[in-house]
């Protein structure tokens, strides 16, 4: 699977807090988030789900994946999504080791894979 993805009983804007506070012991922080709901909204569009999009970042991990390959960058900043479906919050995100395996190098995969898992770490915390 390309992707992460957990269910909750927490609404939008709780899930986004809980993750922010998550993303925080595994020294992530969220660098913006784009409320495509609202955009969407702005632009005369008629999109009636909620959905967030996290760009997170941990400026050490981003430094390690890109002292070894600038096309790391094309990955980075990692994303986090929230959004309804169904009456339901989901909170997911596309895995790391998924985009990074596009590079094909091995220890660019390695980083991938921890940094994954802290990411599902924070997620779990805040489902």
């Amino acid at each position: 699977m390309f992707e992460y993805s957990v269910e909750t009983h927490y609404t939008i804007d709780e899930a986004v807090n809980r993750i922010e506070e998550s993303l925080k012991d595994e020294k992530f922080g969220v660098l913006w988030e784009f409320d495509i709901n609202e955009k969407l909204q702005e632009k005369g569009l008629d999109f009636q789900r909620e959905f967030k999009v996290l760009e997170v970042c941990n400026p050490q991990e981003a430094y390690r994946v890109l002292s070894k390959n600038n096309l790391a960058g094309y990955f980075l900043p990692c994303k986090i999504v929230v959004y309804e479906e169904n009456g339901q919050t989901i909170i997911g995100m596309p895995r790391p080791t998924s985009l990074i395996h596009l590079l094909h190098d091995e220890n660019l995969q390695m980083l991938a894979k921890d940094i994954e898992e802290r990411l599902i770490i924070c997620i779990d915390k805040a489902k």
